[in-house]
């Protein structure tokens, strides 16, 4: 599906409890939204937020926005997910709610998936780590290379940064790889990557601007990351246990 010549997107946007910055981030995406030739629509996925969440993408008027609630908070995996066996889009960027990474870099991930063919080109702080114009904390930063280390040992994925929460998927090509994900939490990722490999999927890794590391984050390195090392464990259980090869 294709507007004025280049394919339509939809943006994916995992929210919970983001009462405080969702609405400057959408915002930001409508001005982007609204630059553009082709359709761009935007889908939050509400995750069971406690808080004024939903009611703040209520009254947003962002162009083409829409809003999807989980049954109560069932995890960023999860959420993905929903937004896109939602979307309609032939392409479907999922982004974090602070945009860390700006959602103007998309262009740059876009121009990758057209010009080598590749259903899925992912973000990366760590391919030009010059990029990086704010540091998040040095112990998150020491946890996330140790546990891209893992990412590598264990389910052979050579890649420079999988967390990082700008990615963007062709929704027909990749939308299989979507119903099998079994990892609903943060650890999500590389499970996502790790079908897409098996599946013969090419993913290009591309570096982007990580314009910032917003307060308020949602993610905790004490309380997810030892539930992240434990998704790996199980992923490669179930590779070992031919899990996947059913």
């Amino acid at each position: 599906m294709t507007r004025h010549g280049q394919p339509t997107v939809s943006i994916v946007i995992p929210a919970f409890n983001e009462a405080g910055r969702i609405g400057n981030s959408l915002r930001r995406i409508d001005a982007f939204v609204r630059q553009r030739a082709s359709f761009v629509e935007v889908i939050v996925v509400d995750d069971g937020s406690t808080d004024s969440t939903t009611e703040i993408v209520g009254r947003s008027k962002t162009a083409n926005l829409r809003l999807i609630c989980n049954p109560g908070n069932r995890g960023k995996g999860y959420s993905v997910r929903e937004g896109v066996r939602a979307a309609s889009g032939e392409y479907v960027l999922f982004v974090d709610t602070d945009l860390s990474a700006p959602i103007e870099e998309a262009g740059k991930l876009l121009d990758v998936a057209l010009s080598q063919d590749a259903p899925i080109v992912i973000g990366s702080r760590n391919v030009d780590r010059r990029s990086i114009e704010t540091h998040q904390p040095w112990f998150r930063e020491l946890g996330g290379f140790a546990f891209n280390f893992a990412v590598r040992g264990l389910l052979r994925l050579d890649f420079r940064d999988t967390q990082c929460g700008f990615k963007l998927f062709h929704r027909q090509r990749t939308q299989g790889i979507f119903d099998r994900l079994t990892t609903f939490g943060w650890g999500f990722d590389p499970e996502l990557l790790f079908l897409a490999k098996r599946a013969g999927l090419r993913v290009r890794e591309v570096s982007v601007r990580w314009g910032h590391h917003a307060k308020g984050s949602r993610f905790s390195p004490v309380r997810h990351g030892p539930r992240m090392f434990a998704d790996l464990l199980r992923i490669r259980w179930q590779v070992l246990t031919g899990r996947y090869s059913s």
